[in-house]
C-alpha cells in the first residue's frame, strides 16, 4: 500500500507541474515578465493550493 502512496504522490506532482507549466506559457505569450512574478508558477511544488 505504500507503494499506491508514492503512485498517488508523483500523479499529483506531474499534474501540478503540468498545469503550471501550460499557464506559464499561456503567460509568455500574453506578458512574458507576468510569470515571473507568479510563485506558484516559478515554484509550483512548493506552493500551497492551485489558484
Amino acid at each position: 500500500m505504500a507503494l499506491d502512496r508514492l503512485f498517488a504522490a508523483l500523479e499529483t506532482a506531474a499534474t501540478r507541474l503540468a498545469e503550471a507549466r501550460a499557464e506559464e506559457l499561456a503567460l509568455a505569450r500574453r506578458d512574458s515578465a507576468r510569470r515571473w512574478r507568479s510563485a506558484r508558477l516559478v515554484w509550483p511544488l512548493f506552493t500551497k493550493g492551485s489558484r
